[in-house]
């Protein structure tokens, strides 16, 4: 039998596998990381549009994971992506599709000309409003679905941290007047906050290596004392779990 020492080593170690793109299935599709279903789904919120229209834009398309599954894709389909890593592996999963990729570091300052996309589509990336009105046919329509500001807070305190400031609100009420007040009509408006159980300290520490904006300066070593005790609610109660916040937009121009 693996002792509790040992077993946390050994958890913290495993943690250690490397992470691309944007795939959480090493800890999701195991189970170690569970989320409760949001009461919309983002792909059935966008199939409808995506079915009409023949010019599609991916902002912040990451690795390509979610693009390469959506079968067929407009004629004309473009991916941007900010993260340099991740724009290779977008080429190699999207171009065979005929998928253009682009690096853009600067949502403002979009490389397409105007009215050029009839759906532009967001899941959890940032954008400019009034870019993405300059590049929006007439018409045209916008999908996002966000993380809100209060996503994930709980995993700060449960490594005894107070959580990072925001300087703006990030919700759906705010983001859909922001669209407003640039001339977007706003279709249809979700807001959920579901809960993610993690079942292992392993699965928290991957979580946390894949985006370190949730606990800022965050390392094994830092918070080592904090994941002890994670670990050892875990060994008594199963798991932990965290509150997320995710919200969905569905915009026309």
């Amino acid at each position: 039998m693996i002792v509790r020492k040992d077993l946390f080593d050994y958890l913290i170690d495993e943690a250690r596998q490397p992470f691309s793109g944007w795939d959480f299935s090493y800890i999701t599709e195991t189970g170690r990381m569970q989320a409760e279903p949001l009461p919309w789904n983002y792909t059935s919120v966008l199939l409808p549009y995506l079915r009409r229209a023949q010019t599609l834009l991916d902002l912040g398309t990451g690795g390509g994971e979610f693009l390469s599954l959506i079968h067929p894709l407009p004629k004309h389909t473009c991916a941007t992506e900010a993260f340099l890593p991740n724009v290779a592996l977008a080429k190699k999963r999207l171009e065979p599709l005929g998928v253009h990729v682009f690096h853009v570091e600067d949502e403002m300052d979009l490389p397409f000309r105007e009215n050029k996309f009839e759906l532009v589509i967001n899941r959890h990336e940032s954008y400019e409003p009034l870019e993405l009105q300059r590049i929006l046919a007439p018409s045209g329509h916008f999908i996002t679905q966000q993380v809100g500001e209060q996503n994930d807070i709980e995993i700060n305190h449960l490594l005894g941290n107070d959580p990072p400031e925001e300087k703006t609100p990030w919700n759906a009420a705010y983001a859909a007047k922001e669209l407003q007040e640039h001339g977007f009509k706003i279709l249809d408006q979700k807001e959920a906050f579901p809960m993610t159980r993690f079942y292992d300290v392993g699965a928290i520490v991957y979580y946390l290596k894949a985006i370190p904006w949730v606990v800022e300066g965050f390392s094994v070593d830092k918070y080592i004392d904090r994941l002890i005790d994670v670990h050892t609610q875990i060994q008594e109660n199963g798991y932990v779990e965290v509150r997320e916040q995710r919200f969905l937009i569905v915009a026309k121009n």
